[in-house]
């Protein structure tokens, strides 16, 4: 079987990277399994034998019904669900162990590539002696597909073991819910072993400046990004209002940045964010290898710039050569004028 690991907001609602990651278990069960070794058996460490190419969640902490009834329509037949004093503040270590404990001999076990799905299935492949596979796109046959060198590249592998541990890069398929399931909840309450409790969360502050929240940008659907074309800081009007038609969210260059006119929680690249979006409008963004970096996830580039032989016109799936308060004006008056 297939073990997920789900991570959870403040409302106890399933994270959008998590139900991404519960639809790839689902959809690539077929492809997951035929890495294993023929004739490996299919069984738990702690708890009994799951139905063959079954897709499990597990779920550190409050377990809201509002969780339990999104994960039955993702498809998940069993939940796990992980609390106990030990697991009540985030220790990589505890609840890595505590993952470990009830993941399958064969199998595989994952979590979306949020910083704590990296963290925490580094720490699993370390203590089944697995190898571990981060930012996965893609399985097949043939082993799997993910991201290289910021996404510059693709590479292909199998783990080969008993058990694939690995991370789903960010949007690298959509979440789809299919018929309900009635899902058997599973109580787990581990005692963590003192050493693995001497690295953990004493204190969580919240973040009151938005300006620092990157949430919306990095889990944006559609994003306009926009370079130093806009021309200074009050240039980005009709860059916002298009952001604002799409429901999606800015995204700004290097030297935007640099230059004071939108915060750093705005920039995306190799030292700002990296976003898989569906789709990327670059406005005069000339494409800088660093910029190229944090947009090699985007599933459709369109660049709109007064150079056609820039990098990112080069690059783009479609490219509009003209002044991009032109282009973008033209567009937000024909998206008025259609919504009436």
């Amino acid at each position: 079987m297939t073990l997920v690991f789900v991570e959870t907001d403040e409302s106890g609602q399933v994270a959008l990277t998590s139900a991404e990651a519960l639809t790839f278990a689902r959809t690539n069960a077929s492809a997951l399994l035929q890495q294993l070794p023929d004739g490996a058996p299919d069984t738990s460490r702690e708890v009994a034998a799951p139905p063959s190419g079954s897709t499990e969640a597990v779920v550190v902490g409050p377990l809201s019904e509002e969780a339990v009834g999104e994960l039955s329509r993702l498809g998940v037949s069993r939940i796990h669900h992980l609390e106990s004093a030990d697991l009540e503040a985030y220790s990589a270590t505890a609840w890595a162990q505590a993952l470990v404990d009830i993941a399958p001999e064969t199998g595989a076990v994952l979590a979306s590539g949020t910083p704590r799905g990296m963290e925490l299935m580094t720490h699993v492949a370390v203590r089944t002696g697995e190898r571990m596979a981060a930012n996965v796109v893609a399985a097949d046959e043939e082993g799997l597909l993910r991201q290289v060198l910021g996404g510059a590249a693709f590479e292909r592998l199998q783990l080969g073991g008993d058990l694939q541990v690995l991370t789903l890069a960010g949007h690298a398929c959509n979440p789809e819910e299919t018929t309900p399931t009635t899902p058997e909840i599973l109580t787990h309450s581990p005692e963590s072993a003192a050493e693995d409790l001497r690295t953990r969360v004493v204190r969580t502050e919240v973040e009151t400046d938005a300006d620092n929240d990157t949430s919306g940008l990095t889990q944006a659907r559609a994003v306009v990004g926009a370079g130093r074309g806009v021309g200074s800081e009050n240039g980005f009007g009709e860059v916002l209002e298009l952001v604002d038609h799409l429901g999606g969210a800015l995204g700004v260059s290097r030297v935007v940045t640099g230059l004071g006119w939108r915060p750093h929680s705005e920039q995306v690249g190799q030292t700002g964010s990296r976003i898989t979006p569906d789709v990327y409008i670059a406005c005069g963004i000339s494409g800088a290898i660093q910029h190229m970096a944090g947009i090699e996830g985007a599933k459709t580039l369109i660049a709109i710039n007064t150079d056609e032989e820039s990098t990112m016109v080069q690059r783009a799936d479609y490219a509009i050569i003209g002044d991009l308060h032109e282009v973008i004006g033209a567009v937000n008056e024909e998206i008025r004028n259609r919504r009436g």
